[in-house]
């Protein structure tokens, strides 16, 4: 690309420049260009920009005597992939389990699983969490999701995470057996502001992230809907 670029000045200077003259104008114009090439501009080239990995779920249920973890993500940039991490209630220490390839740079959702075969499901609890590595080595932990082996005979719909937050929160909750689940948000007004889901759940703990950026502050309400149960949480967005 530079051979090109030299030549093409050659024959401009021909008609206008002296010498020396031209000399320094070509090695100017030349490393300009190449600076510019290289950061991507004229490239032709779909600019993914400075978005980070967005996670925006992360769940994990009981699939018969195996666990299944489900993750979404927003938008990805140099993602390298997600180490496993599980620590039990026998357990202080935290143990990678697997690892699932990213999409390097992406700008639209993608939906990532992974079946745990390895914990047994004697301990009383199971925690998780995901290790998302950068193609650079850099990496940053998910939230933690707990799983309890012995699930409780009650709905649970936990506080938000964190709370005042600016601009995402995580929503938890966890049902006893499977379920048709609904996780909607309102206003003071009782307007219906966003669905996080409406879907059918299989027995297990959830997390679900909300992304307020597009909102006013205020106070809203986050509400969940699984077959008869049903139960509301206050939370607040101060930006």
């Amino acid at each position: 690309m530079r051979q090109s670029v030299q030549i093409g000045l050659h024959y401009f200077s021909n008609k206008t420049l002296g010498g020396s003259m031209y000399f320094k104008f070509t090695i100017l114009l030349t490393i300009f260009l190449v600076i510019n090439l290289q950061a991507g501009i004229g490239s032709g080239e779909s600019e993914v920009g400075g978005l980070p990995v967005e996670l925006t779920s992360f769940s994990a249920s009981l699939q018969g005597d195996l666990v299944l973890l489900n993750w979404r993500t927003a938008t990805e940039v140099n993602n390298y992939g997600f180490d496993i991490e599980v620590s039990t209630s026998s357990t202080t220490s935290w143990e990678v389990i697997g690892f699932v390839n990213g999409h390097g740079n992406s700008n639209s959702p993608k939906e990532y699983s992974f079946v745990d075969t390895s914990t047994p499901l004697s301990a009383s609890s199971m925690k998780y969490r995901l290790k998302q590595i950068d193609i650079d080595g850099a990496f940053e932990y998910s939230p933690v999701i707990e799983l309890k082996s012995k699930l409780s005979k009650e709905y649970i719909l936990e506080q938000n995470y964190p709370n005042p937050f600016n601009p995402t929160t995580v929503i938890s909750y966890s049902i006893p057996k499977a379920s048709h689940v609904s996780v909607k948000i309102f206003d003071v007004l009782g307007n219906t502001i966003a669905t996080l889901v409406n879907q059918s759940q299989e027995i297990g703990s959830y997390q679900v992230n909300f992304d307020a950026t597009a909102l006013s502050n205020g106070v809203y309400f986050y509400k969940i809907s699984a077959n008869k149960f049903i139960s509301i949480k206050k939370m607040l967005l101060l930006k």
